[in-house]
């Protein structure tokens, strides 16, 4: 759910007009809904909280690459959630968010010996290693700052996730996790390196999944997995499995799982797990927490009819929201005060590229340059992966809080874009 309501034929964020913030602030702009980022934290982690094997409630550690705005993380960490970092960057974010180093797990496949260095020295709870060369590399660098670091093993389980290519990291062929075959050995060889304690394994096999079984699957391997490690009189005190529950994009498909069918599932597949007391579960939900929180707020540029179609120019573009055009997913696109009756047109924005399109052919109540549109479900993978391209400034991210609204990350503007070229003195 969220809480972007019509309210007197008006689009609300909350209990504040998206037309009010639009007068504040310009457009575009992001907008995120406190009472919806807190509702989504609370709802995954009661689904999860009957999964307590004797070593406490799971730790939820939010995705920030998801959404890494620090006004999104505090209010998150106030909730009880946890981080998941993939940068040093992510990581100082985190950190700067008061989230706790013992709620902060580092993930990713090519953590540099500099990002190593930082989350030893932060004292984070736990670093997932990705390869051979990476934990020889960290058990150098801890043992050298005379520290000991706690490490999981990500397992790569050869499964198919079935969603999009480009997000999914279970199969065998993709970058991410050890072989299955290959993670006993050097869990074993972890044991018995210097400045690493390994703790458990972890894996995440994709995102934006609306059929539980291939994580069933994945999670089957996992339980299997921490069996032949304690046989083997190792020890293995956590299982992180990752996140990727899906959220609905296009309100005409049917509803994902929601987060108590995704518990009941982990409660199933873990109760045939041969050895898990003693066992804490970690997740890594991002795109399930913030995605529904946010929206991107556009004004109509102009309304252009052409020899085939009609367009509806935005001041967004993709720059802004890159998601339609890097993965042709679909965004609701609604009028913030729509008028009766509906048209068909083509929601593209102003950088010169074709592909800088949000929609094709999509009926939406008439609009008129001027009007203020709304692309919802951006609250993940949106203001993050926005860019300067065609030399346009980062747009601002409003957090709103009942009646309350801030700006939590302020609109770029030309010159201090500009500013950060240096011309060489020779030229």
């Amino acid at each position: 759910m969220d809480h972007f309501q019509m309210r007197d034929g008006r689009m609300q964020a909350e209990q504040m007009a998206l037309s009010t913030i639009a007068d504040a602030v310009g457009t575009p702009f992001y907008c995120y809904s406190a009472a919806t980022l807190r509702r989504h934290a609370q709802v995954m982690q009661a689904a999860l909280a009957p999964l307590d094997f004797g070593a406490g409630a799971p730790l939820v550690a939010f995705a920030v690459k998801a959404n890494p705005n620090v006004a999104v993380l505090k209010l998150l960490g106030q909730e009880g959630l946890g981080a998941d970092v993939v940068s040093e960057g992510e990581m100082r974010r985190a950190l700067a968010a008061d989230i706790p180093p013992h709620r902060i797990v580092f993930s990713g496949v090519g953590k540099t010996d500099d990002e190593l260095r930082a989350a030893v020295s932060a004292g984070i709870l736990q670093i997932n290693i990705e390869s051979d060369a990476e934990l020889h590399r960290l058990s150098a660098i801890a043992a050298a700052m005379g520290q000991q670091v706690d490490i999981a093993i990500r397992v790569n389980p050869d499964v198919d996730a079935g969603t999009l290519a480009k997000i999914s990291t279970g199969k065998a062929e993709n970058k991410f996790g050890i072989a299955f075959d290959r993670v006993p050995a050097l869990y074993a060889g972890a044991a018995a390196l210097p400045g690493v304690r390994p703790v458990g394994i972890a894996a995440h096999i994709g995102s934006q999944l609306f059929d539980l079984r291939p994580l069933a699957t994945a999670y089957g391997r996992m339980g299997a997995m921490v069996a032949d490690l304690r046989r083997a009189g190792l020890g293995v005190e956590r299982v992180d499995l990752g996140g990727g529950l899906g959220i609905p994009y296009d309100p005409r498909l049917p509803l994902p799982p929601s987060p108590d069918d995704y518990g009941a599932m982990v409660a199933r597949v873990t109760a045939q797990w041969p050895a898990k007391d003693g066992l804490r579960l970690m997740f890594e939900p991002g795109r399930l927490i913030a995605g529904n929180a946010g929206i991107l707020v556009s004004r109509v540029i102009t309304v252009k009819h052409g020899a085939t179609r009609s367009f509806v120019v935005l001041d967004a573009a993709m720059n802004d929201l890159i998601r339609p055009t890097l993965y042709g997913v679909y965004h609701d696109i609604r009028a913030v005060a729509p008028r009766d009756g509906d048209m068909v047109a083509t929601i593209v924005g102003p950088v010169c590229e074709t592909g800088d399109t949000f929609a094709e052919d999509r009926a939406i109540p008439p609009v008129e340059a001027g009007d203020l549109v709304a692309l919802m479900t951006a609250g993940a993978y949106g203001a993050t992966m926005a860019s300067t391209y065609n030399s346009r400034p980062l747009v601002p991210e409003v957090l709103v809080d009942g009646d309350r609204m801030a700006v939590i990350r302020a609109r770029q503007t030309l010159d201090e874009m500009i500013g950060q070229d240096i011309v060489p003195d020779w030229l």
